[in-house]
């Protein structure tokens, strides 16, 4: 358990998520402000990763938290806080965003150059992800992914999370979580080696998103 110090210089246990829970319940509306600094992050992110457009996310961040405010005092620890958030998170933008699809990201560089080649395109989605420098590739390619095809791999690859927590997330089965990553990260491969990425083209109209 990780431990803070106060101010008189004594360590004391940090607060795990439940205590967090059980302090907001009784009205310690500080707890709800732990709660966010120690999620904020993680739900702007994949709203972003959802999204595919930083304002959109950043409202769409700011909606998650709202609802989790208002149906907090109902959790009741069937799964971690972690967990129970990333759902609320998912569904809010499963709800918010229907069946548009994600905004792909402007291929720029760190200096705002424009990206005009793709390294390597027969690295795994697994390598593209994690590589800074290949991100901005990935986020556009998981805009053309059908949506739980793109929240699986968005789980898995961008969130690192383990497929029991994304089955529990999805409330799926662990063999379905298996079969929506790998079918998404085959489809996300395809999409980053066939050159649909590259400037003169991502300017065209994305198509459809299909049924699955």
């Amino acid at each position: 358990m990780m431990k803070v110090a106060t101010a008189d210089g004594v360590a004391v246990p940090e607060a795990t998520d439940l205590d967090l829970v059980d302090r907001y319940k009784y009205g310690d509306e500080q707890a709800f402000e732990e709660i966010y600094q120690r999620y904020a992050t993680m739900v702007y992110n994949l709203c972003f990763r959802l999204s595919g457009n930083p304002d959109e996310a950043s409202d769409l961040s700011q909606e998650v938290f709202v609802r989790i405010f208002r149906h907090l005092a109902k959790f009741r620890g069937g799964s971690t806080l972690k967990t129970w958030i990333y759902r609320v998170t998912l569904n809010h933008c499963r709800s918010r965003l229907g069946r548009k699809r994600p905004e792909p990201q402007p291929l720029t560089g760190p200096e705002g150059e424009t990206v005009r080649e793709i390294e390597d395109p027969r690295r795994n989605p697994e390598d593209r992800a994690v590589a800074e420098s290949e991100g901005r590739l990935v986020a556009a390619a998981l805009a053309r992914l059908p949506g739980r095809f793109r929240e699986a791999v968005t789980l898995r690859d961008l969130e690192d999370l383990s497929y029991q927590e994304i089955a529990a997330i999805l409330r799926v089965r662990i063999g379905t979580v298996r079969s929506r990553i790998a079918r998404g990260r085959e489809r996300l491969r395809d999409v980053l080696e066939s050159g649909e990425l590259l400037p003169e083209r991502s300017l065209r109209a994305a198509p459809r998103e299909e049924m699955v």
